[in-house]
């Protein structure tokens, strides 16, 4: 029986990765060594910069909130509160919508939050 070599499975693996590292800087996308370094590199920067994304995203919605609620007369953790004990379950991304597409709404809200504290 002849001897299998790998020649086609390791070209194919290798322009797999050159492929992913195709528009990198200088030899980054030329030579195989440096093309899997920076490829294995900007997967772990996607990978933290999918969780980031949650959290700054978390981080604008409260803000949006806040400031609403500033301007209704209340504090955003007041206003949390008043909602849950109201038995309101909106998440914040829905009460950041709320609050920039309709401020009659958000301000209904509020008087209900402090109806319930």
């Amino acid at each position: 029986m002849a001897r299998v070599k790998g020649a086609l499975a390791t070209r194919k693996r290798r322009n797999k990765t050159l492929k992913l590292a195709k528009g990198y800087w200088g030899s980054r996308s030329k030579h195989f060594k440096m093309a899997k370094e920076a490829v294995m590199k900007s997967g772990n920067y996607a990978y933290v910069g999918r969780r980031l994304k949650k959290r700054d995203f978390r981080r604008l919605w409260i803000t949006r909130i806040s400031a609403a609620c500033k301007i209704n007369g209340m504090n955003y953790s007041t206003f949390m509160n008043g909602l849950k004990k109201a038995g309101i379950t909106l998440n914040r991304k829905m009460l950041s919508e709320i609050a920039i597409s309709d401020a009659a709404g958000f301000t209904a809200l509020t008087e209900k939050a402090k109806a319930a504290l």
